[in-house]
């Protein structure tokens, strides 16, 4: 495809960065609002896991409006509304309840743009490129986390925490504005009508449940996405929590700067990831990888009062064994689902990852307030305990699951 052909995809790409301004405002100043509010542990990890709640609860929705409208208009109603989240925590928010509502509305507009951007994408590119332009939107997911963080990191500091937020807010506005100036619409389509059935197909998820491999993706993808945006929520609260216990000139930069680094090092595992697993196959090294990110949470949390390079590394590494196991799992539910419920397993498997991303800031928050609380370090052991237990569990569960003599479908594939 020619330079000009690509325009609209390269345009698509930017704007997904941009979007993704106010995803970890939040999570960079986390220990910042949590004492300014009076909040536990586990309210500022319901605070972050809210805007999961506010994604599970529509993306259906924005989804299913795609094969609708025009999915422009789509994504640019997502862009005010992931505005006003960060404008109205910049304006408005003064606690926890007023915190949930605006991180709800920020889940809400993000969406509304991450999938139908993903739609607007492959609506407009075809052929082998398709494939690799794809796998690009979605690991610039984690170049958005990146940016978002160390915007934040610099601007509150200087200007304080609501012009941070309200810094955020910008972003959405101009994704929206690129992406109805810069793509082309496409013919209408039509769908058929919008109901509970369509936005929630029960019947079809059942069936997806009911094949070995699809089951076993999507349970896999929902712990993998529990430590994954569980971690990522308490990142910077880690690092602030390590700085403490070091002496001041050893603290290399701010912590949500250092976090921005980290998310942006881990961007290349995923990809990395699904080639290793081509060449070892898929389930050994999912297993493989989910236990080393299990086991190397427990010893991140161990590790705060380590010298800095021994955090700094164990952090990154950590990072991206979170992240190696990510595009292996999602190519391996898309290879395992019949054609006929592909898509209704693909829906299926990111509601429920994202309902694993909703609980992972609430256990870990949780766990450290069981624990002792954030200043115990037996506390920081067991909150990474907690996200990574499934995990942990998992490669026993495939053991037990192997010795299992499951009946085959008419297509072969093994039946749950």
């Amino acid at each position: 495809m020619s330079a000009p052909g690509l325009a609209p995809v390269y345009a698509l790409l930017a704007a997904h960065i941009v979007s993704m301004l106010g995803f970890s405002t939040y999570a960079a100043l986390l220990p910042q609002l949590r004492d300014a509010w009076h909040m536990s542990n586990a309210q500022a990890g319901i605070v972050s896991g809210m805007f999961f709640a506010g994604y599970i609860g529509t993306v259906s929705l924005w989804t299913s409006l795609t094969d609708r409208v025009d999915a422009r208009k789509v994504y640019l109603a997502g862009a005010v509304l992931s505005a006003a989240g960060g404008a109205g925590f910049g304006f408005i928010a003064n606690g926890f309840g007023s915190a949930l509502l605006f991180q709800v509305l920020l889940g809400i507009g993000i969406a509304a743009t991450y999938m139908p951007g993903l739609r607007l994408l492959s609506d407009r590119i075809g052929g082998p490129a398709q494939s690799r332009y794809v796998a690009f939107y979605t690991s610039f997911f984690g170049i958005g986390t990146a940016l978002s963080l160390a915007m934040a990191g610099f601007i509150a500091p200087a200007y304080g925490w609501r012009a941070a937020f309200l810094v955020s807010a910008f972003g959405p506005l101009v994704a929206g504005a690129m992406v109805v100036l810069l793509i082309a619409p496409l013919p209408a389509r039509g769908g058929e009508r919008l109901s509970l059935q369509t936005l929630f197909p029960l019947r079809a998820w059942q069936q997806v449940l009911r094949y070995r491999g699809s089951a076993g993706y999507t349970l896999g993808y929902a712990v993998h996405c529990l430590e994954l945006f569980g971690s990522r929520a308490w990142m910077v609260a880690y690092l602030a929590y390590a700085a403490s216990l070091q002496a001041v000139d050893t603290f290399p930069r701010p912590a949500a700067a250092i976090a921005a680094v980290v998310n942006l090092l881990a961007v290349p595992a995923s990809i990395v990831g699904n080639e290793v697993a081509l060449r070892i196959g898929r389930r050994r090294w999912i297993l493989l990888v989910m236990a080393a990110s299990g086991t190397c949470g427990m010893l991140l949390g161990a590790a705060p009062a380590s010298p800095w390079p021994l955090v700094l590394s164990l952090l990154v590494v950590y990072s991206m064994l979170v992240m190696a196991e990510s595009g292996t799992l999602t190519a391996g539910l898309v290879a395992a689902a019949p054609t006929e419920l592909r898509g209704a397993a693909m829906g299926l498997y990111s509601l429920t990852g994202f309902a694993g991303g909703l609980a992972g800031p609430v256990v870990f928050g949780a766990a450290l307030d069981l624990a002792g609380g954030a200043a115990s370090r037996s506390a920081w052991i067991a909150a990474y305990a907690a996200i990574g237990a499934g995990c942990l569990a998992a490669p026993i569960v495939a053991r037990i699951a192997a010795h299992r003599r499951p009946p085959r479908g008419r297509d072969g594939a093994h039946l749950a």
